[in-house]
């Protein structure tokens, strides 16, 4: 598994995988906030282009391993409803060293959120509104 969008809570527990040369393991995970510009969040839904996105998902994936030595990178979208405290998105990169970790990592996180056609729908008390997304 390189990435996945899913329907079911996110295993961050079963995300990473390291092999004996690893030293760092960088792991990443997006949670569902109780608020968003001064209103109070209820809930969060999730919806994408599948056909789309996860190509696209694989090509940061396989962006981040050319760019930086990395044994592993794995991308993990949530899709449908989440509640508050929920994990919406994680990202685990291996690699021998933390720097090169720390770098894919952020690196995926910002391609992912900037390219790949994922919307979310914020739920408040008094509306919803569609946000984010390409």
């Amino acid at each position: 598994m390189t990435v996945r969008l899913v329907r079911e809570p996110i295993d961050v527990a079963a995300l990473p995988a390291t092999n004996p040369a690893d030293g760092a393991l960088c792991l990443f995970v997006g949670v569902v906030r109780d608020h968003n510009e001064g209103r109070r969040v209820l809930r969060l839904e999730y919806e994408a282009y599948e056909e789309m996105a996860l190509p696209l998902m694989e090509k940061i994936a396989a962006e981040a391993r050319s760019r930086w030595r990395v044994s592993e990178v794995r991308i993990v979208h949530r899709l449908g409803r989440l509640e508050v405290g929920d994990a919406s998105v994680a990202v685990a990169v291996t690699s021998a060293h933390r720097g090169e970790a720390f770098a894919a990592c952020r690196y995926a996180i910002d391609a992912l959120k900037a390219s790949v056609p994922i919307w979310k729908k914020e739920f408040y008390a008094d509306g919803e509104v569609w946000l984010g997304g390409t």
